[in-house]
């Protein structure tokens, strides 16, 4: 390094140090390498990001700024990982129903060579000697057996990698949850929910929005899960084009969405979420398999704004009231209404 490279790297420390102290920041190295990043501009996308949240005087939580740094500073192996990941889980999924398959097939193939042996014994009433028969049964047996025993060796080698398989499923499904986002809709998932509500909760004219899809059940049973993640995918792409003024998206769990909307009123929130119920009316989703176009889609919206001395729990229970109310009263609508 020369002097001169000393000298910015040791001034960019001067600005950072003080930034991290005025942000209430605590000094970890992914938050020093964030700052870091943000005083010397050598991101600067980042700087806007940070920079807009700063205007919009929203804290930074520990899942924000984890999320910062995946999407401006980590390495383009991470995202390659968390992509093959992904595939990985589409894989064991497709293998997982292939091996049900086979154990299907192959049990019903020794229940097809029992009934064989079952029929050798028949054969006595075919004219044969009886040490003509005895001959063939004993082959045919003896190759039937042989075969039973591949036949069992193989369900057991299948029933063992069905079993390392759901195991290794349950391993990807707890490193998701470790994960800030949703690996189906996109959008931040509970874990980041939690974490920014309760950084958020400091602040006061914060509001909280909670969705529910109408009838999403019924969209599973009549028309499949496949058609159904669609549906969720194509929510979520609509809440989160809406968004505006520091609001946020998340996947909250299910056909469940919650919007935390920072620095806002009432009316504001509440106008958020019209233009969201609308934009959900408007999605249509086609099926592929058959061409079938899927519409009449809704939603239903409950609004809390957090009042002094309340928790984020009190804040959740409180728009889930509203969502319920909206239920209660029709489904596809906004509460409360004032």
């Amino acid at each position: 390094m020369s002097d001169k490279d000393f000298e910015i790297s040791f001034s960019h420390l001067k600005q950072t140090i003080p930034l991290l102290i005025k942000h209430k920041v605590p000094a970890l190295p992914l938050n020093y390498a964030l700052w870091y990043t943000y005083v010397s501009n050598e991101s600067p996308e980042l700087k806007l990001a940070l920079d807009d949240a700063l205007q919009q005087d929203r804290p930074l939580s520990e899942a924000k700024t984890k999320e910062l740094y995946r999407q401006y500073l980590s390495e383009n192996q991470e995202v390659k990982a968390w992509e093959l990941r992904q595939s990985l889980e589409a894989m064991l999924i497709e293998l997982t129903q292939s091996i049900n398959d086979t154990h299907s097939e192959t049990t019903s193939f020794k229940t097809t060579m029992d009934s064989c042996v079952d029929n050798l014994t028949k054969v006595e009433k075919e004219g044969l000697s009886i040490e003509e028969v005895m001959t063939l049964v004993r082959n045919l047996v003896k190759e039937t057996q042989k075969i039973r025993r591949s036949t069992m060796s193989f369900n057991s080698a299948l029933s063992d990698a069905q079993v390392e398989i759901t195991a290794l499923r349950s391993q990807l499904e707890q490193s998701q949850q470790e994960a800030l986002y949703d690996a189906l809709t996109g959008l931040s998932n509970r874990r980041y929910f939690d974490e920014e509500l309760a950084s958020h909760a400091v602040r006061p004219n914060l509001f909280l929005i909670i969705v529910d899809l109408d009838h999403f059940k019924k969209i599973n049973d009549n028309y499949g899960h496949i058609m159904g993640d669609l549906v969720l995918k194509a929510t979520a792409k609509k809440l989160q084009a809406a968004c505006r003024d520091g609001a946020q998206a998340f996947r909250f769990g299910g056909e469940e969405f919650a919007i935390i909307v920072p620095n806002s009123n009432f009316s504001k929130a509440r106008g958020l979420a019209e233009t969201m119920r609308r934009a959900i009316e408007k999605i249509a989703v086609k099926d592929k398999r058959n061409g079938e176009i899927l519409g009449d889609i809704s939603a239903s919206f409950g609004i809390a704004e957090l009042k002094k001395g309340m928790n984020p729990l009190a804040l959740v229970e409180s728009a889930d009231k509203q969502l319920y109310e909206a239920k209660h009263l029709g489904r596809n609508r906004v509460m409360p209404m004032l």
